[in-house]
């Protein structure tokens, strides 16, 4: 899961801090380090912001909460769409949210508490005088292909899932079991944009260290934990309806969420440093240790999403591009002897060796995934 941003761990290792390093200095929504940028004060009843008109473009929020609760803040565009957020902000400390901003009106939401709609404060962003907005066929063409490579795997997300709903509302947990791996594939190879699905991605996907105390825990991986954990699906049925109908929501949202080719770079880069950090950590699919076939899928759907950029900066930067290529080549290569049949063995079969050589491979893809975000954003 990605929940609006990756779920990065305490390092445990070189390899893993310097993963969590490259994340936190990324300009992809996520919480950053980095210039001082705007001021925000967060409290238990306001969210005051130094300024309320900007400049399109990239904007850094330094967030202080000045609250007695743990917050979260979250930038929003029309229809509650998420462009960026950072989360567990707590009393007296300050974290910062670096996003890019188009031209429009938004929304700037504290949430002590972290939950609910949060106090929000209205924000207009403006194109700099004089300037003429224009868009380049070549990266409209990128990110509409793109587009239509998401809402086909949202559209296969629904239909694998429709089987194994099926099951748990039958209460059949051996068929479940066998359906499960399968249904959730489409849902991880499109995580580069999980920041754009807004409340879908955790009602979907959270693991149950992203609930807060007062909320439900629902999606795949409650569904996960009781298949294997609990044993028991038999009150499962309400979980299973609203993992359909969140699904469903999905299809729709892809459809017409706002995207922009840098966007999805970030998002692919910030999705890699979750995968060696969390998933390559065997953290994501703790009960029923499937965390490999997460992998394998948010590896093809960074790729897919770096298939449709790389002819933008083909001619200007070979040797990324070359870079990206083989790296993204290796990694493939080093996840097929792992694999069974259309599933993979256990995390839990892996040695210590072979996690850490795993997660070397997707650590050097995160720096080349950065620079290409960076000549995207300058395209």
């Amino acid at each position: 899961m990605s929940l609006v941003g990756p779920r990065l761990p305490a390092a445990t290792g070189a390899g893993l801090i310097a993963v969590l390093t490259l994340a936190a200095c990324s300009s992809s929504p996520r919480g950053t380090s980095g210039p001082a940028g705007v001021g925000v004060k967060a409290s238990d009843t306001a969210c005051q912001v130094a300024d309320t008109t900007f400049a399109s473009g990239t904007q850094t929020f330094s967030i202080s909460n000045m609250g007695s609760q743990v917050t979260e803040f979250f930038v929003y565009a029309p229809g509650d769409q998420v462009v960026g957020d950072v989360e567990n902000i707590g009393p007296s400390t300050s974290k910062k949210l670096t996003v890019t901003l188009k031209p429009g009106e938004y929304q700037l939401a504290c949430k002590p508490g972290a939950g609910g709609a949060g106090v929000r404060t209205a924000i207009v962003v403006k194109a700099p005088s004089g300037s003429v907005q224009s868009t380049s066929p070549e990266l409209d063409a990128a990110v509409a292909s793109y587009r239509t490579y998401v809402v086909a795997q949202a559209r296969l997300l629904q239909a694998r899932s429709k089987p194994f709903i099926a099951a748990v509302q039958a209460d059949d947990i051996a068929r479940a079991k066998s359906l499960y791996a399968a249904a959730r594939i489409p849902y991880d190879t499109i995580e580069p944009i999980a920041a754009s699905f807004g409340d879908l991605d955790p009602r979907i996907d959270a693991r149950i260290d992203d609930v807060q105390v007062g909320q439900q825990w629902t999606g795949f991986h409650r569904l996960e934990h009781d298949l294997w954990k609990a044993g028991d699906v038999s009150a499962d049925g309400p979980v299973a309806r609203q993992l359909q109908g969140d699904i469903a929501k999905l299809v729709d949202l892809v459809q017409r969420v706002d995207l922009s080719a840098d966007e999805i770079a970030s998002g692919t880069k910030s999705l890699l440093a979750e995968v060696a950090a969390v998933k390559l950590g065997g953290e994501e699919e703790r009960y029923s240790r499937l965390d490999l076939v997460d992998v394998a899928a948010n590896v093809q759907g960074a790729q897919e999403a770096y298939n449709r950029l790389r002819s933008i900066v083909d001619a200007t930067q070979p040797d990324l591009i070359v870079k990206l290529d083989t790296r993204f080549a290796t990694l493939q290569q080093d996840l097929m002897p792992y694999r069974r049949g259309a599933s993979f063995v256990s995390y839990d079969s892996l040695s210590k060796a072979e996690v850490h050589s795993l997660q070397s491979e997707v650590e050097a893809l995160i720096s080349p995934m950065g620079q290409l975000t960076a000549a995207l954003q300058k395209a």
